[in-house]
């Protein structure tokens, strides 16, 4: 139904006293806030005939164009489905929780002779998988206690499958080399079971298993043996006496996740700590984004959390928190997979301690928080005065370098900068096609025709389009120029502002320029807008180098073999995939390369004597 023949009072008249979701639009199609009811007639009738409404929620209403609903079978169906509906369409006023890459996990392959590998994505079938933990990190972490106690492989397949001697890591100990026969199959998979024990959090009897075999080692007269089961069972206590949190032992197998909330200043915090296995692998702190004014209840944030965090998601078997999760949010999550998870919120012990240690790192993330928020947000005001603009306008700055090797490989970085830091997921690179090699003028000017020409396509479409409030051009008055003819092709009033190296390209000693308005100057070494114009340039910087470097590298060692008599494209493309790509096929000595298949040793020695 369209907004213009929407009538609000018998949409409202006509609402089934059902479960369901309901979403609210304003005048341009975009949903504003969604949210779920046990009663859809009840809730959604109460925001329109209600005057006693938070500022925030006042606000949304004045914007609300129309409304549509969708009913379901129970208010845990309509929680699922709310939650669904909020990752997928970031409504502007609900709680939203930002993390837009996926948990990574430990994971254990399905193969005779496993590899213990770092894993993001969707987990698949046949392969063992632990976790989620907080960050990469984390991973690795655990992945190091591994190789030094079970000496799993960690070597990608192909390389595995092609292996005529053991590697670096089998000579320092931190694989048993089962790709060359170091170890037979029967015992590498009682290491796996081994390694799946310590993950599960069953250490004590691990560590007992390893104290028979050494003893029995040690009677056999087979010391070397009886060695390496002590230097695991050193290892595993050390690790046990540095990272274990939960000292009954009936719970060490369990897997733990204990969150803490706390608001300060305006801000609020849950701090997310992961015990896996009984064993503390990290720990992260979330800050949701609440749009509109005011502030929602405390208790929102926790439960707005917890459903974003879990559901359709992996679950441990505890979740301990500092605030109730309603009883409509845990049968939602346990009716997911159909586990029976605890929610505990008021506990005893060592437990309690962990928990009033997690409200401390809450808070000390905060303190963070807005120290780091004052830091930017006065570098942001002293550069819109710069700018002569009003600060509320200033928010989101995109910036461009041009980066190549004497006109090899352009590639072009656009950097962006919003709410008050940089942001990573947003950065793009553009190979240059169209410009003459080494043409830095011609490179910007494909390189903003391309992004903004497109950015203006779709907002002449009807799309919804984020403008940058400045634009940064990482050059001097040549590239300032090639801007200013792109702004007047496409009819763009968006502020420029060109940083052009100082003399000696001493940092501090940057001279900006400012087209519209004919100023060129320079800002004094400690101004606060040239430390965050400076930062902003140096990741465009960077960004664009590490683009070009890849590029330039892959055309290289790609022409190189080409060039190489004997090697066709099946030859180059089976080197560069028994390798793992060109850095493998680089690092390969003449025997590796001679095992690849059609590859002799006379042209192995060839493809080496090319390559260095």
């Amino acid at each position: 139904m369209n907004a213009d023949n929407f009538d609000l009072n018998i949409f409202l008249k006509n609402l089934p006293n059902l479960p369901g979701v309901y979403r609210m639009l304003d005048k341009n199609g975009q949903v504003l806030y969604v949210g779920k009811a046990v009663n859809l007639k009840r809730r959604v009738s109460s925001y329109f005939q209600k005057n006693d409404h938070s500022p925030r929620i006042t606000l949304m209403v004045k914007q609300v164009e129309r409304v549509e609903t969708t009913v379901t079978r129970s208010e845990v169906e309509a929680l699922i489905l709310e939650n669904n509906f909020i990752k997928a369409l970031s409504p502007k006023y609900n709680i939203l929780f930002r993390d837009d890459k996926s948990y990574p996990y430990l994971m254990l392959s399905g193969h005779s002779f496993p590899q213990m590998a770092y894993y993001r994505g969707s987990l698949k079938k046949g392969n063992q998988y632990f976790g989620p933990y907080p960050n990469s990190y984390a991973v690795r972490d655990s992945i190091q206690i591994m190789q030094k106690v079970f000496r799993l492989r960690t070597c990608e397949d192909s390389v595995f499958a092609h292996r005529d001697r053991a590697c670096l890591l089998y000579q320092i100990k931190r694989c048993s080399g089962p790709c060359v026969g170091h170890i037979s199959e029967e015992t590498y998979q009682a290491d796996v079971q081994q390694a799946v024990a310590f993950l599960n959090g069953k250490t004590d009897e691990l560590t007992q298993i390893l104290h028979q075999k050494m003893q029995q080692a040690a009677q056999d007269l087979n010391f070397e043996e009886a060695a390496l089961y002590r230097d695991q069972i050193r290892a595993l206590g050390l690790v046990q006496s540095q990272q274990y949190v939960d000292s009954n032992k009936p719970e060490r197998a369990q897997d733990i996740d204990i969150l803490a909330l706390a608001a300060e200043g305006g801000v609020v915090c849950v701090h997310w700590v992961s015990v896996r296995g009984g064993r503390h692998v990290g720990d992260k702190s979330f800050f949701p984004a609440a749009g509109g004014e005011g502030v929602p209840e405390i208790q929102e944030f926790g439960e707005a959390f917890v459903a974003q965090h879990y559901l359709g998601k992996a679950k441990p078997d505890i979740i301990i928190s500092n605030f109730a999760v309603p009883e409509s949010v845990q049968e939602a999550i346990n009716s997911e997979h159909h586990k029976n998870i605890q929610f505990v919120s008021h506990t005893i012990g060592s437990r309690k301690v962990w928990l009033k240690m997690a409200e401390q790192n809450a808070k000390l993330a905060i303190q963070q928080h807005l120290l780091q928020h004052g830091k930017q947000s006065a570098r942001l005001d002293e550069l819109a005065q710069v700018l002569e603009m009003n600060p509320d306008d200033l928010n989101r700055l995109e910036c461009f370098d041009i980066s190549h090797t004497q006109g090899e490989a352009t590639v072009a970085s656009c950097v962006v900068y919003d709410e008050e830091n940089i942001q990573p997921s947003q950065y793009r690179r553009y190979n240059i096609t169209t410009a003459k090699a080494g043409d830095d003028y011609a490179a910007m000017r494909e390189v903003l025709t391309r992004r903004y020409g497109k950015m203006s396509e779709a907002e002449a479409n009807g799309e919804s389009v984020r403008w940058p409030d400045v634009v940064l051009i990482d050059g001097g008055k040549g590239q300032i120029g090639v801007a200013l003819e792109v702004w007047a092709e496409l009819g763009l009033q968006i502020p420029l502002l060109g940083i052009a190296k100082g003399p000696e390209r001493k940092a501090g000693l940057e001279e900006l320029i400012l087209p519209f308005s004919g100023k060129t100057f320079q800002l004094p070494s400690n101004s606060p807008a040239l430390h965050l114009l400076q930062t902003i340039r140096d990741e465009s910087h960077r960004f664009a180098i590490t683009g070009h470097r890849k590029k330039r590298d892959k055309a290289r060692i790609t022409s190189s073999l080409a060039e190489i008599p004997g090697i066709g494209s099946k030859r180059r493309q089976a080197l560069l995939t028994r390798f793992g790509g060109l850095r493998g096929v680089m690092a390969a000595s003449v025997e590796d390369l001679a095992q690849t298949e059609g590859i002799s040793k006379a042209l192995a020695e060839k493809i080496y004597d090319t390559l260095h």
